[in-house]
């Protein structure tokens, strides 16, 4: 791997560094007594349940809007982000289905959980979690689910076929972020080197000729992707990460984001510093409610 830190490498790695050094390794939460649906031991900002918003989804059942924080899983409405799961720190989140969801992280306060938590799934839309691997070896900041296969950094690139054992691969940079398409065909990695693509699974990684420096992806079908760059451009491609065209910025660095597309088109939703932003477009975003 080239460390040397030039040009949008040290842009880009700055910035992931001061919000990996930032995230990491938790310590308790504010409040620790804050029961499961309360969002009073999160962060006060704007409706932001937490300093640390690592990722943010819709559960494909319902539709709810998922945070994945620093102080557990929220669902997000416009009555506010309420508390779903235990007072956990997830690093790492992915949705599987319907309720079903893998991540990983620290257990905070959670005393049944290991340190670092491994593999960790939820079936009941995050109110219990249980161990599937790797508990107290790994905390995973970047997971992706790619078909049958769960794709996972630890420092180490990963994979699994079944959450439970696991292989070992290669990836020319460390990753920021990773993202499946909706069939598992292709994975997006982004990294300081820049977007890499797999093809079989994360076994093989290339680099996506033409792709932008990004900090965060994620696909919203199998042929769009959505990006963010460090400084909040967004970027979108409609040929399966072949092209790219810059669309807008969200002004603020992100947090964390998600895509989908839906019988009304594109959703991408932003988290930021201090809000919930979605886009149709990726040029004109609002504040997101529910």
């Amino acid at each position: 791997m080239n460390r040397r830190r030039t040009g949008p490498w040290l842009a880009i790695a700055t910035l992931v560094g001061s919000a990996l050094l930032a995230a990491a390794c938790s310590a308790a939460p504010r409040d620790a007594r804050t029961e499961p649906g309360s969002a009073s031991g999160g962060d006060a900002r704007v409706g932001l349940p937490s300093s640390h918003v690592h990722g943010v989804a819709r559960d494909p059942g319902d539709g709810a809007l998922l945070l994945a924080t620093h102080e557990g899983l929220f669902r997000y409405g416009t009555d506010g982000p309420k508390r779903v799961s235990p007072i956990i720190d997830l690093m790492g989140f992915t949705i599987a289905g319907a309720d079903h969801y893998y991540a990983s992280g620290h257990p905070n306060v959670v005393m049944e959980l290991p340190q670092p938590m491994g593999l960790i799934e939820s079936t009941d839309g995050g109110s219990s979690w249980k161990v599937l691997s790797r508990g107290g070896e790994s905390d995973f900041h970047a997971l992706a689910r790619a078909g049958d296969t769960v794709v996972a950094f630890d420092g180490q690139l990963r994979r699994s076929p079944d959450g439970r054992s696991w292989q070992t691969s290669s990836i020319p940079a460390e990753p920021r972020s990773l993202a499946s398409d909706p069939t598992g065909t292709r994975i997006l990695a982004t990294t300081p080197a820049g977007l890499l693509i797999s093809t079989d699974k994360g076994a093989t990684w290339t680099p996506s000729d033409g792709g932008p420096l990004l900090l965060l992806v994620s696909w919203a079908d199998k042929q769009t992707a959505v990006g963010i760059g460090p400084g909040g451009a967004v970027a979108i491609s409609r040929d399966a990460a072949k092209t790219w065209r810059t669309t807008g910025t969200t002004e603020q660095a992100p947090q964390a984001m998600s895509a989908r597309l839906t019988r009304a088109g594109l959703e991408i939703l932003v988290v930021t510093e201090n809000r919930v932003l979605t886009s149709k477009d990726g040029a004109r975003f609002t504040e997101a409610t529910t």
